[in-house]
C-alpha cells in the first residue's frame, strides 16, 4: 500500500508541478514542527503517506495515529497517547471519520489548532450516523456493507470510483481489497467534545468527493468557522491533491 500510495504523490505533485517543495528550508523557530494525522475509516494510517512525505522533507515531526476503528472512545485514545508523547504543541489533522476523532481528541493541551481534510466536523452530542443520514445518501454511503460482526466496509466493486476516482485506477482496486473495517457502533457514538469551538481550524474541501457530500463539508467548515480551501479532488484528495493538503496543515503549524 506504501507503494501505492507513495505513486499517487509523485503523479499529483507532478500535474501540479510542486515536487521541488520537497527541498524547501525546515520550518523557523515560530512555527509548530509536530504533525499528528488522524486516518478515516476504511483505511489505515498508511492513507497519509504523501502528505507526510511532503512534510517529514521540509522538517516537521510527522506522526499517523494507528486507529484501532473499534469505537470512537478507542480512536481518541490512540490520538491522545500519541499526542500525550510530544515534547510541544501539535497541529492535528484529520481525514474523514477522523474529524470525529480530532473533534474530541483536540481537547488535549498539546493541540494547538486543527485541519479537516474532507472530514466530518461534528458537534457535542451528535453522531456520524445521524450526520450522514441527514442529506442525500452519496455512492460511497449507499455501498457501505456489514460484515457477520457488525464491522463495516464499502463494497468493492464501488470503492475505486466512489472513494477514490481521482486516483489511479489499480491504487483504487488495491484499497478497495485492503480496507480496514470499522465498528459500526463508531457510527453511532455521540462526540463528547468539540474542540473546533475552542481551536482555530482548517478544513480542505474535496468538490468531487462521492463518500461525503461537499455541501455537508461546506456546512462543517462554515459552522467551525475553519478557512477553507477547496481542492479539485475525491474523497481521497489526502493522496491525489498531497501537496495542497501538506500546504494547508503548513499554514496551521504557521499561524499565529
Amino acid at each position: 500500500m506504501k507503494t501505492l500510495l507513495m505513486s499517487a504523490l509523485m503523479l499529483s505533485t507532478t500535474i501540479l508541478g510542486v515536487a521541488p517543495a520537497f527541498a524547501q528550508t525546515t520550518p523557523s523557530a515560530k512555527t509548530i514542527k509536530n504533525i499528528v494525522l488522524v486516518h478515516g475509516a476504511f483505511v489505515d494510517e498508511t492513507s497519509w503517506n504523501g502528505v507526510a512525505a511532503i512534510l517529514t522533507a521540509k522538517g516537521y515531526k510527522v506522526t499517523a495515529v494507528k486507529n484501532p476503528l473499534t469505537s470512537l472512545a478507542d480512536d481518541v485514545a490512540a490520538t491522545n497517547a500519541v499526542l500525550d508523547a510530544l515534547d510541544g504543541p501539535a497541529v492535528l489533522v484529520g481525514h474523514s471519520w477522523g474529524g470525529a476523532v480530532i473533534g474530541e481528541a483536540g481537547n488535549n493541551s498539546k493541540v494547538a489548532s486543527l485541519v479537516y481534510v474532507s472530514a466530518f466536523a461534528p458537534d457535542k452530542g451528535e453522531t456520524i450516523s445521524a450526520l450522514a443520514a441527514s442529506g442525500p445518501a452519496t455512492p460511497g454511503v449507499k455501498a457501505i456493507r456489514p460484515d457477520a460482526k457488525g464491522y463495516l466496509t464499502i463494497d468493492p466493486a464501488v470503492f475505486p470510483s466512489a472513494v477514490a476516482g481521482d486516483l489511479p485506477k489499480e491504487i483504487g482496486e488495491h484499497l478497495a481489497a485492503h480496507q480496514m473495517p470499522i465498528n459500526h457502533t463508531a457510527f453511532d457514538a455521540p462526540a463528547e467534545v468539540a474542540a473546533w469551538h475552542d481551536k482555530q481550524s482548517w478544513y480542505v474541501l474535496s468538490s468531487q468527493d462521492l463518500v461525503l457530500d461537499p455541501h455537508a463539508q461546506a456546512f462543517f467548515a462554515e459552522r467551525a468557522k475553519s478557512k477553507v480551501t477547496t481542492v479539485d479532488g475525491s474523497h481521497a484528495s489526502l493522496a491525489s491533491h498531497a501537496a495542497e493538503v501538506a500546504a494547508v496543515i503548513e499554514a496551521a503549524a504557521g499561524a499565529k
